[in-house]
């Protein structure tokens, strides 16, 4: 008999996120080995004392990561992007029902920083990523067809990006004066 698979939304959900992704996932790796616990006294006086909280910095820089290993340079597409993948989504921190950073407030905090402390501190941390063996130290051009694969954790390879990093944070720059050109002037009342 012919099954048919009718989709019904649950109420209540038992749902652990770091069951689903697999050990083996990338992002779950890398979440693993990369400690940015640095970057809160690093980043402190770059915020205010008052007012609502920030996105914060490890969270911030992670975003930043995914997009220039994802190659997504548009703050819009990155939170929409991440919103749609458990292992990133488990990689930031946030659980499936958590809500990301709305994309406006990714560009407001990278505008929160000084243009050379954010490039050196964007560097450090895929300096991280390529002394921890994750990520791959020069760029090269691989095919990206989806093939399920049986392959050993010893042969695990590098996530390599498609772009270097200073043409990746170039058209950041673009895309984010773009974004503040195109922004509405909001009139108080």
């Amino acid at each position: 008999m012919q099954g048919k698979k009718e989709y019904q939304e649950k109420l209540f959900a038992q749902f652990q996120l770091s069951e689903r992704i697999p050990k083996a996932n990338f992002y779950r790796r890398l979440k693993g080995v990369l400690d940015l616990d640095f970057l809160y006294p690093l980043t402190k006086h770059y915020y205010g004392s008052s007012g609502q909280k920030s996105i914060d910095p490890v969270v911030f820089f992670k975003l930043c990561l995914v997009g220039y290993l994802e190659n997504i340079i548009s703050d819009r597409q990155l939170i929409e992007h991440s919103s749609m993948r458990l292992d990133i989504l488990y990689f930031l921190g946030y659980d499936i029902d958590d809500e990301l950073p709305w994309h406006s407030r990714i560009s407001r905090t990278r505008g929160l920083y000084p243009e050379s402390v954010f490039e050196d501190v964007f560097t450090k941390v895929l300096s991280m990523c390529v002394e921890k063996g994750m990520v791959s130290g020069h760029t090269q051009a691989i095919d990206s067809a989806p093939v399920k694969a049986n392959a050993s954790m010893d042969t695990l390879e590098l996530k390599v990006p498609k772009e270097d990093l200073e043409m990746h944070l170039h058209r950041i720059r673009h895309i984010s004066t773009m974004d503040k050109e195109r922004a509405p002037i909001r009139q108080s009342k």
